[in-house]
């Protein structure tokens, strides 16, 4: 983490990240307002596949959501938490790579 926070670029990826974390609810409120849905769920009800579906393992947050919070603080907590996992997942990968 620290070799991001030394270089401006690093800085700056770190800064659009957080933007995008923290206007994650605003994106889901908008995608309510259009009528937006994830085109795969869309296919799978057009061809009958989502009445015949069972989810072999629940996501921790399913729908992007949190149980006991509202659909913005559960975004904003999905957001958090799966962009931090990700930015983990690849600092660690390149530290693998590097070597």
């Amino acid at each position: 983490m620290k070799a991001l926070t030394r270089n401006s670029w690093g800085r700056r990826a770190l800064l659009l990240l957080l933007l995008l974390v923290v206007l994650a609810p605003a994106f889901g409120w908008a995608s309510g307002v259009v009528g937006y849905a994830e085109p795969l769920e869309n296919a799978a009800e057009a061809t009958g596949a989502a009445d015949e579906a069972s989810p072999l393992i629940s996501g921790p947050f399913p729908d992007y959501s949190v149980p006991g919070l509202g659909a913005p603080a559960g975004t904003l907590v999905s957001a958090v938490v799966g962009t931090t996992l990700t930015l983990v997942f690849a600092l660690c990968a390149g530290k693998l790579v590097e070597r």
